[in-house]
């Protein structure tokens, strides 16, 4: 018989699950982040944090790793850093665009008039 076809099944501990909902309970930190940071589905974690809450997933006395904990506020802060460079970008970008038009604005409206400087 061949392999099936069916998806693999990942169980994850109940300290795994206890853990990954505390770090996406620090503050500015996105549920995505530590999903990608995690390899796992944003869902699943959302889910783990409902199930927290009601209860089924005890989170109290889980303590979080110092490293794990400042490169996600590190990348949290690299990410809102990014995002404000790319607006800029792009309002360089248009800034640029609107000095080029005008620039071959008014010089192909010089050469319409036919108007020249004269010369002394």
């Amino acid at each position: 018989m061949g392999q099936s076809s069916l998806p693999k099944v990942h169980r994850y501990s109940m300290q795994f699950k206890a853990t990954a909902v505390r770090l996406s309970e620090l503050p500015d930190i996105l549920i995505k982040d530590v999903a990608d940071a995690l390899d796992i589905h944003p869902f699943m974690l959302s889910r783990w944090r409902k199930q927290a809450r009601e209860g089924l997933i005890v989170t109290k006395g889980i303590q979080l790793d110092n490293e794990t904990t400042a490169e996600l506020q590190r990348l949290r802060d690299l990410e809102k850093k990014y995002k404000v460079l790319q607006q800029e970008h792009e309002l360089l970008k248009k800034a640029i665009r609107f000095a080029s038009d005008q620039k071959r604005k008014s010089s192909s409206s010089s050469k319409q008039t036919g108007k020249t400087t004269p010369s002394r």
